[in-house]
């Protein structure tokens, strides 16, 4: 009988595809699910261009403290530019007027305090989505990695699976050459032998076409063309229970958390309103040198807020602290819809899993087994050994997929809760 890895045990996939296909060696830089993470945060342009976010809010906080500037004026009057005759250092003196003044405008109401604070508070905002975007790029490189394992662990059965139909095909060759089988039957398990062929081209194929899209996630610059992952298509039980991840959820979700800031950088804009709606003073102080004497002026305006006390906008702020309350209560229905469903997903996938761990791996695999050998004594027919070996086939890529599945759906619960780790 052929020599198969047993089907209730995790694949290595990696390590077997080193093996067979040979030529990578200890050259081939392999990474694990965490380093792909973690390269990914490093190096995915995308989430580098999010982050600039945050230095742009940053730079808008200096915008937002800065001092108004000092107006500076100078004047002279009565210079005789049409009668230059008159140009002398006693009509300079007598005659001519000069001024120079410095003007400031003083913000009451705590303005500046308050454009930086609202300023701050929209960067603690940005914080959190751009944690949200890392959260949601941790996700899709978790769901890539599954998939490259995957295609790792179908192409290793499909090799293996080929060698061990190959070697049926070359005893049923030795059989006809001794009459003990018909050419039509070794006719049938030779064509046979083209699907197991096509299976491997299809394996190859969809294993290159999965490191791709991760190298793409991770960023081209972040591992060689020939990397490859290191991890197992395994069944992990998750402990907790639904309640414990919402609250954790509750606690971790960057998206929740921006709705939370979301609303004190509303009642930020509202200070900012009633601060701006205080009248600010423009004050002068003007040296004036007139008919030989040297005055001094200060002056002082400002407006009447008789129209305009910033009504409008104090009223729109009012009503956006609203839409961010609704937002945030929102937000909080969304995580703990999200975790309910990844939660319900993973327990769905966790029973098919189960159902072949159970016995049915061990099943198809007894079942080919006893027909393989059974045919190459002549006690049954050509049809029930081949299939046998298309359900036990079926059997092993429905497993690896359903334990694809799984990960996933263990991917999907993390992202949900916006935790690397699993309680």
């Amino acid at each position: 009988m052929r020599s198969r890895c047993s089907p209730a045990v995790a694949v290595t996939a990696t390590i077997c595809l080193l093996l067979v296909e040979a030529g990578t060696g200890q050259n081939t830089t392999r990474i694990t699910l965490d380093q792909a993470i973690d390269l990914a945060l490093a190096h995915n342009h995308s989430i580098k261009a999010t982050r600039t976010l945050i230095l742009q809010n940053q730079d808008q906080e200096i915008t937002a403290n800065l001092r108004p500037n000092p107006t500076l004026g100078v004047d002279t009057q009565f210079v005789p530019f049409f009668s230059p005759q008159y140009f002398s250092s006693d009509n300079l003196n007598q005659t001519q007027q000069f001024d120079i003044g410095v003007g400031y405008l003083f913000e009451r109401g705590h303005k500046r305090q308050r454009r930086l604070q609202a300023a701050r508070d929209q960067t603690a905002v940005t914080r959190a989505q751009v944690a949200d975007a890392e959260r949601t790029l941790a996700f899709n490189v978790g769901q890539q990695f599954v998939s490259v394992l995957l295609a790792e662990s179908t192409l290793q059965f499909a090799m293996e699976d080929l060698k061990g139909f190959q070697q049926t095909v070359d005893i049923s060759e030795t059989q006809l050459k001794a009459g003990y089988i018909g050419e039509g039957d070794y006719l049938k398990i030779k064509l046979q032998l083209l699907q197991f062929q096509t299976d491997v081209s299809s394996a190859r194929l969809a294993r290159v076409q999965a490191l791709v899209g991760l190298r793409e996630l991770l960023g081209y610059d972040a591992v060689p063309a020939d990397f490859d992952v290191m991890g197992d298509l395994a069944y992990q039980p998750l402990q907790a229970n639904l309640e414990t991840l919402q609250a954790r959820a509750l606690r971790d979700r960057p998206d929740f958390r921006a709705a939370q800031l979301g609303v004190t950088a509303a009642k930020s804009q509202i200070l900012l309103a009633k601060a701006n709606a205080k009248v600010d003073v423009n004050g002068t102080y003007d040296f004036t040198h007139v008919s030989g004497e040297n005055t001094a002026s200060i002056f002082a305006n400002f407006e009447l807020p008789i129209f305009n006390r910033n009504q409008g906008e104090i009223l729109r702020t009012n009503h956006a602290l609203t839409q961010a309350e609704e937002q945030q209560q929102a937000a909080s229905d969304t995580v703990l819809s999200d975790v309910s469903d990844a939660y319900e997903a993973l327990r769905s996938n966790d029973e098919v899993v189960q159902l072949y761990m159970s016995g049915y791996l061990k099943q198809a695999q007894d079942s080919r087994d006893i027909s393989e050998y059974a045919y190459k004594r002549g006690a049954a027919s050509l049809l029930d050994y081949l299939d046998s070996e298309r359900s036990y086939r079926a059997t092993q890529l429905a497993y690896r997929q359903a334990l694809a599945s799984y990960m996933t759906a263990l991917e999907q619960l993390k992202q949900a809760m916006g935790a690397r780790n699993l309680p």
